[in-house]
């Protein structure tokens, strides 16, 4: 395999790496959805072919971390949800609803 071919492969994991360290800095930094960049879904540059084998180890650590980065945004996420709802209610003085049963024996 040429040297262009595997500085072609680790340049392309540089552009992936670098998305995932954004990605913790913001989860570290605690940014809000609001100020988030639009994502650019990463695509491969064309012509690179397979991955080097001596970059495998790379690729799947920063997998690894694209996917604990993932876990950790949607936790995020269901805690900000669950305590939107319990402000909205405090805020309301709503109580969440309740069944109320009719006794039509009596």
């Amino acid at each position: 395999m040429s040297a262009e071919w595997h500085v072609a492969w680790a340049a392309a994991l540089d552009e992936l790496e670098a998305d995932v360290v954004r990605v913790e800095a913001m989860i570290d930094e605690e940014h809000r959805v609001r100020d988030l960049p639009v994502a650019n879904p990463w695509t491969p540059p064309q012509g690179l072919g397979p991955l080097p084998l001596d970059l495998r180890p790379r690729a799947d650590a920063i997998l690894g971390r694209q996917l604990a980065a993932t876990q950790t945004i949607s936790v995020a996420l269901s805690a900000n949800r669950r305590q939107a709802e319990l402000l909205a209610r405090v805020e309301s003085g709503a109580a969440p609803a309740r069944p109320a049963y009719v006794d039509c024996a009596a």
